[in-house]
C-alpha cells in the first residue's frame, strides 16, 4: 500500500512539475521583419527575412506564394541547432508566376515546447504586384559636349515611377532628379583621370519593382591639356603643418613619413566623404546663374594640374589637384559662390578648415584652408553671404582659398561654372 501510494505521489509530483514547466514555457512568438516593404516587384528582386527568439531559438522557415489557385513553397527550412536569431535571402525568379497581384507569405516557427511542442509561429503576408517590364528611357536632350574633369546634363523621360535613376561613368554614379515637368536631369562629369577613349556614360533607370534598363547617349568629347609642378617640401613646412594630424596618426613621428601618409591616405578618406556628402544633395535646384569666383584674387594653381612632391631633392609623393587656389589678401572675406545649404563646416583633413554648400542636383562648393567659418550646418546662404575667411589650414603653404566646384562628390573643373553662357548651354538651358 505505501508503494503504491508512493507511486502516485512520485506521479503527481511529475506531472505537477511537467504542468509547471509547460506553462512557464515560451509562449512568445519570435520577431520577424521581411525587407524590402513594398507593393510591386520583379521576379529577381531579393527579399530578406530576419527573425530573432531570444529564449527558444529559431526552428523553421517557410515562404510561400500564391497566385489564384497555385502555391508555391520558396523556402522551406529547418535549423537545429535552433539559433537565436537568422536571416535568410531569396527572390521569386524560381516560382514562375505570371503577371499581376499574388501573396507573399512568411511563416517562423521557434523551438519552444509551448502549444504541445508544436511552438509559436510568427506570421507576415504581404499582397503584392509582380511587374517585370523595365522601364523605357528616353533622352530629350542633344548636343553633350563636355571636357575631361568637366561637366555636362542630360535630360530625359522615364515612363513609370523609378525608385532611382543616374548615370553611370565607370565606378562613378550621378543620381538623377525629378523636375517639375515629370521629366528627368542628370548632372554628370566625365571625372579627371577617366581615358577619353573609354569614356561611355550610361544612363539607368529602376521601377520600383528592381526592373532596370539602361541606355548610351552620344558626347562629344572637348580636348583638354593639363599642367605638371613640382613641389619642394622645406623641414619649415613639414615641422609647420604636421602638428594638424598627429591625432589623426598618433604612431607616426617622422615628418615625411607623416606627411605622405597625409596626403595620400587621408586625401582618399576625405575625397569619401564628398562621396557621401554629394549622395544628400537636395532634390530641387537651389543655384541660380553663375557662380562667383573670390573677388581680386590671382590664380596660383589649377584644377588637375599633377603634382610630384620632392623631399631634399627625392620625389616622395605625387597626387592630383582637383581645385582652383585664389590668392588675394590676407584673411579675404570668402564669398558663398552660390546660393545654397551649408552642408560641413569644420576641421577637413588636407583641406584645413572648411565650408561645404549644397547647391542642390548634385552640385557642391568646397572653401577650404580657411582661418576663419563664419557659417554653421544648415545654414542656408545667398549668393554672395560671407562664410569665411582665407587663410593657411591643412596642407596649404600659404595664405589662399581652395576653391572646389563638386558634383554628386566628384570634383571638377570650377572654371566652367563662372561661366553664365557655360551654364546656360550645357546646364540649365537643357531643363529650365
Amino acid at each position: 500500500m505505501k508503494k503504491i501510494l508512493g507511486f502516485f505521489i512520485v506521479l503527481l509530483l511529475l506531472l505537477v512539475a511537467g504542468v509547471s514547466f509547460y506553462l512557464m514555457a515560451d509562449k512568445t512568438a519570435p520577431d520577424v521583419l521581411l525587407v524590402p516593404d513594398v507593393a510591386a516587384v520583379s521576379g529577381k528582386k531579393e527579399f530578406t527575412v530576419t527573425a530573432k527568439s531570444e529564449k527558444s531559438g529559431v526552428k523553421s522557415l517557410r515562404v510561400t506564394v500564391n497566385q489564384g489557385q497555385k502555391d508555391i513553397v520558396i523556402v522551406q527550412k529547418k535549423f537545429s541547432p535552433a539559433p537565436k536569431t537568422m536571416s535568410e535571402k531569396f527572390s521569386l525568379e524560381s516560382a514562375g508566376l505570371r503577371e499581376g497581384a499574388f501573396e507573399l507569405s512568411v511563416a517562423v516557427q521557434d523551438n519552444s515546447i509551448f502549444n504541445f511542442g508544436d511552438g509559436n509561429t510568427a506570421r507576415i503576408t504581404r499582397s503584392m504586384n509582380l511587374d517585370t517590364k523595365p522601364p523605357v528611357v528616353t533622352v530629350l536632350s542633344s548636343a553633350h559636349y563636355i571636357k575631361p574633369g568637366g561637366a555636362g546634363a542630360v535630360v530625359y523621360a522615364v515612363n513609370k515611377p523609378v525608385a532611382k535613376s543616374g548615370v553611370q561613368v565607370g565606378e562613378y554614379y550621378f543620381p538623377g532628379f525629378r523636375l517639375d515637368s515629370g521629366n528627368y536631369v542628370c548632372i554628370y562629369a566625365m571625372p579627371y583621370g577617366v581615358d577619353p577613349a573609354r569614356f561611355s556614360p550610361k544612363l539607368s533607370a529602376e521601377d520600383t519593382a528592381g526592373n532596370e534598363k539602361s541606355t548610351l547617349f552620344r558626347n562629344t568629347i572637348l580636348p583638354r591639356k593639363f599642367r605638371s609642378d613640382r613641389i619642394n617640401l622645406s623641414e619649415e613646412f613639414l615641422a609647420s603643418k604636421m602638428p594638424q594630424f598627429y591625432d589623426i596618426y598618433p604612431g607616426i613621428s617622422d615628418p615625411v613619413e607623416l606627411y605622405v601618409k597625409v596626403n595620400g591616405e587621408l586625401r582618399s578618406k576625405n575625397l569619401a566623404t564628398l562621396r557621401q556628402l554629394g549622395a544628400q544633395s537636395a532634390p530641387r535646384m537651389l543655384w541660380e546663374g553663375a557662380f562667383l569666383r573670390l573677388p581680386n584674387a590671382k590664380p596660383m594653381a589649377g584644377y588637375g594640374d599633377h603634382r610630384e612632391y620632392y623631399y631634399k631633392d627625392r620625389k616622395i609623393d605625387e597626387q592630383t589637384h582637383l581645385g582652383v587656389d585664389l590668392a588675394s589678401l590676407e584673411h579675404a572675406q570668402v564669398p558663398a559662390a552660390n546660393t545654397g545649404r551649408v552642408a560641413l563646416t569644420g576641421f577637413f583633413g588636407i583641406y584645413g578648415q572648411t565650408v561645404i554648400i549644397d547647391h542642390g542636383l548634385g552640385v557642391q562648393t568646397l572653401y577650404s584652408h580657411l582661418s576663419q567659418i563664419a557659417v554653421a550646418e544648415g545654414d542656408m546662404v545667398k549668393k554672395g553671404d560671407l562664410i569665411g575667411f582665407t587663410g593657411a589650414t591643412g596642407l596649404a603653404g600659404g595664405d589662399h582659398l581652395h576653391f572646389g566646384m563638386v558634383l554628386s562628390g566628384v570634383e571638377v573643373m570650377p572654371i566652367e561654372w563662372w561661366d553664365p553662357h557655360w551654364i546656360q548651354d550645357n546646364i540649365t538651358g537643357k531643363f529650365q
